[in-house]
């Protein structure tokens, strides 16, 4: 049960009917107390005719009856007066007066006209009550505006979330189409760097796998005297000595790199010894030939001035 219960009230078109309903309600309810109060106006309106008419009938019944009355009391004195002669004159009788007795009967004028009263109750009956529909029906109207507007405007709201969460939607895409090619262009560049720096270092170790037997076949066909350069090439072609890794198995060739990564450490850092110590030769060659310029000057500047008194001035 409250399951359809939330089912109904999450349905947009039961929450309007319900609107509509309790919108509705007030004017049913208003309609029916008119009615009520109308059947209760034509209830009271024939109960007081009910109770005019026989008011009337009792006065009628009255009427007749002081009538009636009248009448015996005429034949009674008629037949007393007819018996007197017979009985004697020694004593005679008062006679009896009656006066004749008629109902009062209201005047035309002040008599109360239950159907204008009625009536004019009924047409202020209408009235009010049309003046309250009239109300009610104007203030369904602006509401039935409100409820207009209120639909507008919600309809408008969700177009304006719909568009905002297109546009958020896109810029979301494109935020990740952005980051997959970015992320696809720095694997692209990292695989083309190691491929090259792979590249570069097996160059350069065939390099120095060739090196030494190209040496020895350059001094073979020259006869020659060595030169300085020569020299550093046959020196270099000693250190370099040819690498004969085919019949190695793998742990012969891990003691091999790490015989040859040994040689490039101390090489490395025989490197950097001569080049620190170049660049103090260099600095100390640097202060030689700047004190050497400013003594070359001081002795053009002497020779040039004559000499007197033994002093030079």
């Amino acid at each position: 049960m409250k399951r359809n219960r939330k089912v109904c009230e999450q349905n947009p078109k039961f929450k309007i009917l319900y609107f509509f309903f309790m919108q509705s309600l007030p004017t049913l309810i208003l309609l029916s107390l008119s009615f009520l109060l109308l059947w209760r106006t034509v209830e009271d309106c024939v109960e007081e005719e009910e109770e005019w008419i026989e008011v009337e009938d009792d006065q009628e019944e009255h009427e007749e009856e002081v009538k009636e009355d009248a009448e015996e009391t005429v034949t009674e004195e008629q037949e007393e007066q007819a018996k007197e002669p017979e009985e004697g004159e020694s004593k005679p009788r008062p006679k009896l007066f009656m006066p004749n007795l008629v109902p009062p009967k209201i005047p035309d004028g002040e008599r109360v006209d239950f159907d204008d009263i009625h009536r004019k109750r009924m047409e202020k009956d209408l009235n009010e009550l049309q003046a309250l529909i009239d109300a009610h029906f104007e203030n369904r109207k602006k509401e039935e505006e409100e409820l207009i507007f209120l639909k507008d405007r919600i309809e408008q709201r969700r177009a304006e979330r719909a568009e905002q969460q297109r546009i958020r939607s896109e810029r979301e895409k494109e935020r990740q189409a952005r980051l997959a090619e970015e992320k696809a262009r720095k694997e692209e560049e990292e695989a083309r760097k190691r491929a090259e720096e792979d590249a570069r270092k097996k160059k350069a170790f065939s390099n120095m796998l060739h090196f030494g037997g190209y040496l020895q076949k350059t001094e073979k066909k020259s006869g020659k005297k060595q030169t300085e350069r020569e020299k550093k090439k046959k020196i270099l072609s000693e250190r370099r000595k040819p690498l004969n890794i085919d019949h190695l198995n793998e742990d012969k060739l891990r003691e091999k790199a790490k015989e040859l990564w040994q040689n490039i450490h101390d090489l490395e850092a025989e490197k950097f010894d001569l080049q620190e110590k170049f660049k103090k030769q260099k600095y100390e060659i640097f202060i030689l030939t700047a004190r050497c310029d400013e003594l070359s000057k001081y002795s053009k500047a002497a020779r040039g001035k004559p000499v007197v008194g033994g002093r030079w001035k």
